[in-house]
């Protein structure tokens, strides 16, 4: 049973969650870049923001969580800018 508690660490479903966010952003880069150029602000920001988390629930000195949410909302405004002029 505790193998299976494990299993479900939220560390773990951290992990799955960055591992999905680049393997998105490999296959848009590798199929589609005009697409990526639209996505990267939403992509980065998804990613600097689990990284923060993962950070924070590992333990890590606060600076780099610091430093993952400010990527994190940077990527957000350049996302909304870029909604706000077209």
């Amino acid at each position: 049973m505790q193998d299976l508690q494990n299993l479900f660490d939220i560390r773990h479903v951290i992990d799955l969650v960055l591992m999905c966010i680049l393997l998105e952003w490999l296959a848009l880069a590798v199929w589609r870049r005009s697409a990526l150029s639209r996505a990267w602000p939403s992509l980065g920001a998804g990613l600097a923001m689990a990284l923060a988390l993962r950070f924070a629930l590992g333990g890590a000195v606060w600076p780099w969580v610091w430093l993952c949410m400010a990527a994190a909302g940077m990527s957000h405004s350049v996302e909304v800018l870029r909604r706000w002029r077209a």
